[in-house]
């Protein structure tokens, strides 16, 4: 079993290549390797695509490595390998992005990334650091996650999804954030797990142990 983890030169995957590997090795799910090689995405049990920064610019950065977003999609979409999407690779998963501009997604999850616009004026944008999670439905990989858990957030732009089926867990800061989504083998975290201690932690494992 390998998980790979996806580098597209858009964020630093350290501490979660360190998170990942210290969950798989406590579940015994294999090995975990970053890696920005079609043939290693190809061959995986396991996807992982982080992000951070802006969506355009992480939409690009993917595009731009030869053959790797085609090795990703028919892994997932042919295959059926599990995914799991870290913020912006969270957002991808949307059918565009409304960030400076409006970017073609994955398409895999419907929705549109958009402004958080809380409405208590007095919350800042981003939305940054520790927040409450509230599930609203199950799902293999919340095994464990309560409503109240904690999750570390930072970004400025959430996925609003249109079937709300889609939608596993929700944080408040002036109205609803999303804060995961799902459908079929793919899921979705706008938080970082890597920076979520516990939460965090057990989510990667239990993805880990995912058998969509």
């Amino acid at each position: 079993m390998t998980t790979v983890l996806v580098d597209y030169e858009s964020g630093n995957l350290h501490s979660a290549e360190k998170a990942f590997q210290r969950m798989a090795a406590e579940t015994g799910a294999g090995a975990v390797v970053v890696s920005n090689r079609p043939e290693d995405v190809a061959a995986a049990d396991r996807i992982v695509l982080p992000g951070d920064g802006a969506y355009p610019a992480c939409r690009r950065a993917l595009l731009a490595q030869d053959g790797l977003h085609e090795a990703i999609v028919q892994a997932v979409t042919g295959r059926g390998v599990p995914f799991l999407g870290i913020c912006i690779g969270m957002q991808m998963l949307a059918d565009r992005g409304l960030e400076y501009e409006s970017t073609p997604g994955f398409g895999w999850i419907g929705g549109e990334v958009v402004r958080i616009t809380p409405a208590d004026p007095a919350l800042k944008v981003p939305h940054m650091g520790w927040n409450d999670l509230v599930i609203d439905r199950p799902h293999p990989v919340l095994a464990g996650i309560a409503t109240g858990d904690h999750a570390y957030f930072v970004h400025s732009y959430h996925f609003r999804v249109v079937d709300p089926a889609d939608l596993l867990a929700h944080a408040d800061y002036g109205g609803p954030i999303t804060a995961i989504v799902g459908r079929g083998n793919v899921v979705g975290t706008q938080f970082h797990p890597e920076k979520s201690q516990a939460t965090g932690l057990r989510l990667i494992a239990n993805f880990l142990r995912w058998r969509p």
